[in-house]
């Protein structure tokens, strides 16, 4: 070859290489996303609040959805889907999977990989509910935040009696599916027993058994009504809501949105400061950090959220301590 031709062959292929090499950059991580229960009306995201938490967590370790990290979300209001969704996010290889808000959900992204890491959010215990070793050290390949929502049955237990002290039963809607449900009832039966209250558990898994609970408990003549924590519930909150106006049962859910839906009065986590928590953890492990070094972190932020147009119409007044320790008091 001519020194000529050599000196044009070589200067072509230099100035292909930048083109080469930018279309060999490796690709961005990937965050797998198992939610049940989701956003309605979304197209498949993940409850708003949650999302909007979570996304902040990431934000602050430097992590932007898009720019620098990909999401790859499965979203499911079918509790028999989970499996299924988790061995499908398994097989991009994630860097990292988020797997909410329920057991369910968690022992289903276990059950699909034992070696990416696992960030769980959750309301029960997951030591009790046998995901990790403590809280202290998980080990294994799952960590995560725990809302202990279980743990706080007894403050709505509590508020409930204070807001209306005579009532004779309070009841408990669960949903059978879930997984931590009996726990869960368990909690508030041993709540109300420390009190001399009677509980009654009424179960439901789809709208029309919710419709039918709350008929069962105005026959029953139930004085009250706790919501256990679960996706389906979450979704048809307004509906929950519109029942216990409807049939005149004052109602305490474990979180606002509940009660932004016109719901009585909720107690529990601050759900974003949670789910930030979340997404820092998801942030520290693309960084290099270990589930297994990762304590089980539990909530350090509480509200309690009152609704005075639900009241009324309920014809209840809220006690003078609930206004000064709300929160958030709805009009």
């Amino acid at each position: 070859m001519k020194r000529r031709e050599f000196i044009t062959l070589f200067g072509s292929a230099a100035a292909a290489w930048p083109v080469a090499a930018r279309a060999e950059q490796p690709a961005m991580p990937i965050i797998g996303y198992l939610n049940i229960g989701g956003q309605p009306g979304s197209g498949g995201l993940p409850n708003a609040t949650s999302l909007a938490g979570f996304r902040a967590g990431l934000n602050e370790l430097g992590y932007v959805e898009g720019r620098n990290v990909v999401v790859e979300m499965r979203v499911t209001e079918k509790y028999e889907q989970l499996p299924t969704l988790a061995s499908d996010l398994v097989r991009l290889k994630p860097t990292v999977i988020v797997a909410a808000p329920t057991v369910n959900s968690i022992k289903a992204a276990m059950a699909a990989t034992t070696t990416i890491p696992i960030v769980f959010a959750m309301g029960s215990d997951p030591v009790k509910q046998g995901l990790v070793k403590s809280l202290g050290r998980p080990g294994g390949n799952a960590t995560g935040v725990s809302f202990f929502t279980t743990v706080l049955a007894a403050k709505r237990v509590e508020l409930l009696r204070e807001l209306v002290p005579q009532v004779a039963a309070i009841g408990v809607l669960v949903n059978p599916s879930l997984l931590e449900g009996q726990d869960n009832v368990a909690e508030m039966q041993a709540a109300a027993r420390s009190i001399g209250q009677e509980i009654l558990v009424l179960e439901a898994g789809t709208e029309t058994e919710i419709n039918a609970a709350f008929a069962s408990a105005a026959e029953r003549r139930v004085g009250a009504m706790l919501v256990d924590g679960d996706a389906l519930f979450r979704n048809l909150r307004g509906q929950i809501a519109g029942l216990a106006e409807r049939h005149r049962i004052p109602t305490s859910y474990a979180n606002r949105e509940y009660v932004v839906a016109g719901g009585l009065m909720s107690y529990g986590d601050d759900r974003v400061e949670s789910w930030r928590q979340v997404g820092r953890y998801v942030g520290r492990i693309l960084r290099g950090d270990k589930p297994s070094d990762l304590p089980v972190l539990q909530p350090t932020k509480f509200e309690f959220v009152i609704n005075l147009k639900a009241a009324k119409a309920l014809g209840l007044t809220f006690p003078p301590s609930f206004h000064v320790h709300a929160d958030e008091v709805i009009e």
